[in-house]
């Protein structure tokens, strides 16, 4: 297994950073853009493996179409395959993909008119495409699994002749994500209407802009805000709006918790860790609404020594791997006590010393090397398997390296 050493104990602030386009906003628009033959342009797209593999099953859609560890492929592709009638394509996945449900989504889109056929196991991946009819334009989707469901139904939604309208049932999580495919339908000139736990979308097949810039990704932003909470340099990001449509862009107000500030001038944020700030002894977050920033969180938490509680995570346990059992057994080898149940964790009584040389362990999952790094500007750290981060920000240890991290690449 390959693995890094790295250390981060002399780290040079003054270069600014530059983090490509958002994966969530890419995804979305190359979905539309191929649904639509539009030739609209698109600035700073993002350069994770998930847009990668998206963009090439868009320009290969023939025989099996594989996309790997790309949930958000799988979970687009899925509407997109269904809607524009395609025949004997089979989309397929990696091991842990194939373990992911889709049934509440393909039960959805059988109800609008799609044949679609389990190839294995009901309710999994591999799924194979056989036509569509569309009998019907009202839904139900339960909306406490994955809002990558209702994101997917929504984007094929203005395709379909009659439209869409969907009612979601149950808890809402990871609501911005559902906010944020409303907001990009509107740029591309449709129709999109959420009214509480309705979402409506009217048929209309011209889009009306001709480019889009995609803003830069905040979930990938939130490691380096983990550096400088627990470093205390500053660090200058871009480029990030402050009226961002990312979910995720709730990473600077959570962040003040652990006394970082974030400044807006122009196309960039200025990060700084206020030096009057008073660390809570206990800090708790529902982040119902941003589950992928828990883990960054409860790092940095874990960095320093605060005792801290997350909930609203009832979604990790779905994602590339079981991200709660995984930051259990991650945490725990820094002698921090851990308890987690379906949808929390929480951490406290810590050593006086953070052990060195602790080898992570990243399950396959990008997070997991993502959000542990920063803890190496405390301690020297191994990362196992430290290539997974291209899934979704490829570039992050060459930035740590302009940053001045010293990084030993075991291959």
């Amino acid at each position: 297994m390959n693995s890094l050493k790295i250390s981060g104990f002399n780290i040079n602030s003054k270069k600014k950073i530059i983090i490509s386009g958002s994966k969530s906003e890419s995804n979305r628009v190359l979905i539309l853009k191929y649904l639509f033959n539009t030739d609209i342009i698109i600035d700073n797209l993002s350069s994770s493996d998930d847009t990668k593999v998206l963009s090439k099953a868009l320009e290969n859609q023939t025989g099996i179409v594989d996309i790997d560890h790309a949930g958000t492929a799988m979970r687009f592709l899925t509407s997109l395959f269904a809607v524009t009638n395609k025949k004997n394509i089979i989309l397929t996945g990696s091991d842990r993909m194939l373990q992911r449900p889709v049934e509440e989504l393909v039960n959805s889109l059988k109800s609008l008119g799609a044949d679609i056929i389990y190839e294995k196991e009901i309710g999994y991946p591999p799924l194979r495409f056989n036509g569509f009819n569309q009998t019907n334009k009202l839904i139900e989707l339960r909306s406490d699994i994955s809002s990558q469901f209702a994101s997917s139904l929504m984007l094929v939604a203005p395709y379909l002749n009659d439209g869409l309208q969907i009612k979601l049932v149950g808890n809402i999580f990871s609501k911005p994500y559902i906010l944020l495919t409303c907001e990009i339908l509107k740029r591309f000139g449709f129709s999109c209407i959420i009214n509480k736990d309705e979402i409506k979308i009217k048929p209309n097949k011209k889009v009306s802009i001709k480019n889009y810039s995609v803003e830069s990704d905040w979930s990938s932003a939130s490691y380096l805000y983990s550096i400088v909470a627990l470093s205390g340099i500053d660090l200058k990001l871009s480029s990030f709006k402050s009226n961002s449509l990312q979910g995720d862009s709730k990473l600077s107000k959570l962040y003040e918790n652990f006394g970082v500030k974030t400044y807006f001038k122009n196309d960039e944020i200025i990060l700084k860790r206020s030096k009057s700030h008073r660390m809570k002894k206990f800090i708790e977050l529902d982040l119902i609404d941003n589950p992928d920033l828990a883990q960054t969180i409860i790092v940095t938490s874990l960095g320093l020594s605060i005792h801290t509680k997350l909930t609203g995570l009832n979604t990790l346990k779905i994602k590339e791997t079981d991200r709660l059992v995984a930051l259990k057994n991650e945490i725990s080898k820094f002698n921090t006590d851990v308890i987690i149940d379906d949808q929390s964790i929480e951490i406290n009584n810590f050593p006086k010393a953070l052990p060195e040389n602790i080898e992570i362990d990243t399950y396959h999952d990008h997070r997991m090397a993502l959000a542990f790094s920063p803890l190496s500007v405390l301690v020297k750290l191994v990362i196992n398997d430290y290539g997974v981060i291209s899934k979704s920000f490829p570039e992050y240890w060459t930035i740590l390296q302009k940053l001045n991290f010293d990084l030993e690449f075991d291959n």
